[in-house]
């Protein structure tokens, strides 16, 4: 939602990282909780109580979400899916990428199963505690985790893309069509028209007085549906753009400045001409580093003139170059997570070209667009 991550810790290699939507959802969850769920489950307790409750359910929910998602992410360790690029979003729907059918249809179930283990567990431990007769505000909060992991594991099993059950329509389709473009397509059509039909039940539910059950569908409508679509768009980038070096998609011609160069010039001659951002400096075909806008604003506009380029320049570092043999889907990885736009293509220290998000994103857009009108004019698979 807000496309801003924070990286919580590193799991079978993959980095797993906790969206800035997630911390809101987190206090909406907190909320409805301590507010509604927890009064109704057991009375007279103090509202401090109540939150203690919400809060310890809600990290119950999100560690529960990250146990769903565990046996996925070791199969990726196993059939070598791992790679610098992958990387692991904390939602119920993370990407993923497998070598074959079977291997998606496995993996797809098995984070259903292991919602299901660990719903299992959570009411055996539940047991206990009443036969011990335990606190209710304990027995309220392992009943809640309990249902919610058996409703977690029923709901991943809606044929509806990316939820497993949206995975394992798709593995069976491309299993069958040999073709993982249209399969995604139908899977995750299916999803997208889910979530509308989840938001619309919100509606009603909204419209009939149940104002929290009717936002939660709404909301967990709208972000399968987004989801979908762009699970689909990441399967045509990985096809497009996958197993592609940097070269091939490089601007081979970049325009370059002098580390002599005045600022002023530098803003007179190359940014109001060229309507770029950043330069890339070089000497005698040598990269030195690259200088920005930022760092001319920086500058106050008295020292245009006695300021060079080389005084306000950033050096080289891996946060913005990149080989050229590099793969293109890892490169612009890299620019998304570093939100360096564009990198420099360096060979033995020369500078070779640049590579920019924007055209990247441009590209995979026209080629989007291409791929949709011909899936319009004819959505027929070949059975192999």
């Amino acid at each position: 939602m807000f496309f801003y991550r924070v990286r919580l810790f590193s799991l079978f290699g993959f980095d797993v990282y906790v969206d800035a939507s997630w911390l809101l959802l987190a206090v909406l969850i907190a909320w409805s909780l301590a507010i509604g769920v927890f009064p109704e489950m057991v009375s007279g307790l103090t509202s401090a109580i109540y939150w203690s409750m919400a809060v310890v359910a809600t990290a119950g929910l999100m560690f529960s979400i990250v146990f769903h998602e565990c046996p996925t992410l070791s199969l990726h360790g196993i059939s070598h899916c791992r790679s610098a690029a992958s990387r692991c979003s904390f939602s119920a729907v993370s990407p993923r990428c497998t070598a074959n059918a079977l291997s998606e249809f496995l993996m797809a179930m098995a984070g259903p199963i292991a919602s299901g283990v660990l719903g299992l567990l959570l009411f055996l431990l539940l047991g206990s505690v009443a036969g011990l007769d335990g606190p209710p505000a304990i027995s309220a909060v392992l009943s809640y985790l309990t249902h919610l992991n058996w409703v977690l594991a029923a709901f991943n099993l809606l044929p509806a893309f990316p939820l497993d059950g949206g995975r394992m329509l798709r593995a069976v389709l491309w299993g069958w069509s040999k073709d993982v473009i249209w399969a995604t397509w139908i899977a995750s059509g299916a999803g997208r028209l889910f979530g509308i039909l989840l938001i619309v039940l919100g509606v009603v539910e909204v419209v009939r007085g149940d104002f929290v059950g009717g936002v939660w569908l709404a909301l967990i409508g709208i972000f399968l549906r987004g989801a979908a679509s762009a699970t689909y768009e990441q399967t045509l980038a990985r096809q497009i753009l996958g197993g592609q070096p940097v070269s091939r998609f490089m601007n081979k011609h970049p325009i370059t400045v002098s580390p002599d160069l005045s600022v002023r010039a530098l803003l007179e001659d190359y940014v109001y001409r060229h309507h770029h951002k950043v330069f890339p400096v070089v000497r005698e075909g040598r990269l030195l580093g690259c200088v920005t806008t930022a760092q001319i604003s920086a500058i106050d506009e008295g020292q245009w003139d006695q300021r060079t380029v080389a005084e306000i320049m950033e050096p080289c570092s891996p946060d913005n170059t990149v080989a050229p043999e590099t793969d293109t889907l890892e490169a612009m990885t890299k620019m998304q997570r570093t939100g360096r736009s564009p990198l420099l293509v360096v060979s033995r220290g020369q500078l070779v070209g640049m590579l920019s998000l924007r055209d990247l994103l441009e590209l995979f857009a026209l080629k989007l667009e291409i791929g949709e009108g011909r899936r319009q004019v004819s959505v027929q698979p070949q059975a192999g």
